[in-house]
């Protein structure tokens, strides 16, 4: 939710001469932004000096730190030779600012303010001073939020200006591997990284992410995970050169932790008078089904379809560390068998694994035939991707399909993005151990 710099009226502007009705002022939005707005700030991406994107963020210590998304910054900490930082005030205040760290797996990121010239005293203006007089502070762990509690998220939209949107906790987001809050409020571009007050003015959360095409659903990563990288790196030093070590240090943890997970559970499966088809747990994965018809004509078929929907963001072209599994159950017996032997030998051809590109290398496949004690014979495609700037992390793509029937068959796919080579093999040989006959 950084957005580029905005160069025309958004879409569905009301012209200022028009008549409005007026709305009632939310006393509670107007003290939490008074009382805030010396802490907020936007955070400016500079390519050539040209905004190149822009987020917000906030101060939360004495000494100038601020806290952020990571995709906030994302462009400055891959490439920071091509790209700097710098932050300003509602008021239009600003400087440069620097990254000390970053949670790339909650979307993190923690900077801190650099007054000009590089010494943190040089402030005529009193901007500094007052944006740390009294920092926004991290609600205790030990009080939790309850369903329906009202809380203000704040930021800068779409770079028109410094907003206070009033919305509603609504617990944490079913289905996610990491915790995430959702929110029932209006968050747009250029809002990433703002604080999200409680009434008392203490950060319960920060702005991340909105769904596309809903109404007012958005989310909020949990505050305790941005007190932890506070409490962490506050006394770190500016980073130096680009981001990929620390990015792959986290990436691995991050999917060895996932990876341990997903093997642990045991497959759910699919409704079969002759197989057994893997489907995953719900746990952290959300799945859908579909299918023909029961009176079409024609090939018969029947899928599930099942994602994590929460992805690691770590550029405009790059996101990984999720899951997903495809199961499409095929009954052939209104074709008959030469006609669904000429469709089925094709499935494999419709399958997308990838080009190379500025990420990844082109996909290196090994295909055979694979045997099960409890299964029918499959035939099996296993692929993987290789990261360029993050050694021994791969996209994982398994293809398989049964082979023992006339009319019968189906087409199974497992992919796993940002996965280490050993955890890439051990969730092959699960999935495909996820195939077995039904007696």
């Amino acid at each position: 939710l950084s957005a580029p710099p905005a160069s025309a009226p958004m879409p569905g502007a009301v012209a200022a001469s028009q008549p409005m009705a007026s709305a009632p002022v939310s006393a509670s939005a107007r003290r939490l932004y008074d009382r805030s707005r010396a802490q907020l700030l936007q955070i400016r991406t500079l390519f050539n000096g040209s905004q190149a994107s822009v987020g917000s963020g906030f101060v939360v210590s004495a000494q100038g730190h601020v806290i952020t998304n990571y995709h906030v910054i994302s462009q400055h900490a891959l490439e920071p030779e091509r790209y700097r930082l710098q932050y300003q005030t509602p008021e239009g205040d600003g400087g440069d600012i620097v990254l000390l760290d970053f949670d790339a797996r909650r979307d993190l990121a923690l900077l801190r303010i650099v007054a000009k010239g590089g010494d943190a005293k040089a402030d005529p203006k009193g901007v500094v001073a007052r944006m740390t007089a009294t920092p926004l502070a991290f609600r205790k762990a030990d009080q939790p939020l309850a369903k329906g509690e009202r809380i203000y998220s704040m930021g800068n939209p779409h770079d028109v200006a410094f907003a206070v949107v009033e919305g509603t906790y609504n617990g944490l987001v079913e289905r996610s591997f990491d915790p995430l809050i959702y929110y029932s409020g209006s968050i747009n571009p250029g809002m990433s990284g703002g604080p999200v007050l409680d009434e008392d003015g203490e950060i319960v959360g920060i702005n991340v992410s909105t769904m596309i095409f809903a109404q007012q659903m958005s989310f909020l990563v949990p505050a305790q995970h941005a007190a932890a990288l506070l409490a962490r790196s506050r006394d770190a030093t500016p980073m130096k050169g680009a981001a990929w070590p620390k990015l792959r240090e986290q990436l691995m943890a991050y999917q060895e932790e996932l990876s341990r997970n997903f093997l642990a559970q045991p497959w759910r499966t699919l409704t079969h008078p002759r197989y057994r088809f893997p489907i995953p747990q719900e746990q952290y994965m959300r799945c859908w089904g579909s299918g023909t018809s029961a009176d079409a004509q024609g090939l018969q078929m029947q899928r599930t379809q099942c994602r994590m929907e929460h992805a690691l963001f770590i550029s405009e072209s790059l996101q990984t560390g999720y899951f997903g599994v495809t199961e499409e159950v095929y009954d052939g017996s209104k074709l008959g068998a030469i006609r669904f032997a000429a469709i089925y030998s094709s499935s494999f051809r419709n399958e997308r694994l990838g080009g190379p590109d500025r990420d990844r290398t082109a996909p290196y496949c090994r295909e055979d035939f694979v045997q099960q004690k409890d299964g029918p014979p499959l035939r099996a495609v296993a692929c993987l991707r290789a990261y360029r700037k993050l050694d021994g992390l791969f996209d994982l793509t398994v293809l398989v399909t049964n082979v023992d029937a006339a009319t019968e068959g189906a087409l199974g796919r497992f992919d796993a993005r940002g996965v280490s080579f050993a955890n890439a093999t051990q969730l092959t040989r699960h999935y495909l151990q996820g195939f077995a006959w039904t007696r």
